[in-house]
């Protein structure tokens, strides 16, 4: 079986733990939605493509979040302290979390580190790295045989391979 050893707290924010791999996942499929949808109207733009990808990332968490204690309200049956709703915001912060390598490589493409294009292509690569990564991540945490892992990594893979066709049929 595939395995990545980090350093424990490293491993932990960068690949996630049991609670925040499905944020990680969302996360990032959001991230590459948007980047999807708005890479050819805002390819010489992109600073107002990251901002769009910032702003609908934390919408969709503060979405998530509300909705969320919306749900442990009513299971619960009682209203929420602030505490508590903090503590889930903390708990699903994975999601904006997701958003940062491909906003950083936009970033860069902004500054001319990297040409538009390169960039736009970089950021998708690095949420279809990190679909592949949660895929082992949670193999290895569910203790998946190889075959299951196969399928798992496949499944986020063919996820994210899906958007990024998307992102090629819309620009071309």
């Amino acid at each position: 079986m595939l395995r990545i050893d980090l350093p424990s707290e490293l491993n932990r924010l960068v690949l996630g733990d049991r609670e925040r791999i499905a944020g990680t996942v969302y996360g990032t499929i959001v991230v590459l939605a948007s980047l999807t949808a708005g890479a050819s109207a805002n390819e010489h733009d992109l600073w107002q493509l990251d901002a769009i990808i910032g702003v609908s990332v934390v919408i969709l968490w503060l979405a998530h979040v509300y909705s969320q204690g919306l749900g442990e309200s009513l299971d619960s049956g009682r209203r929420l302290t602030a505490p508590e709703l903090a503590a889930i915001a903390r708990r699903e912060l994975s999601i904006p979390l997701a958003a940062v390598l491909p906003m950083t490589v936009i970033a860069l493409g902004a500054l001319d580190v990297f040409q538009h294009r390169t960039a736009l292509w970089l950021a998708l690569g690095s949420g279809v790295a990190t679909l592949t990564a949660q895929g082992v991540r949670y193999a290895q945490l569910e203790h998946l045989s190889r075959t299951a892992t196969i399928g798992t990594v496949a499944l986020n893979l063919v996820l994210g391979l899906v958007i990024v066709a998307l992102k090629a049929i819309v620009v071309h």
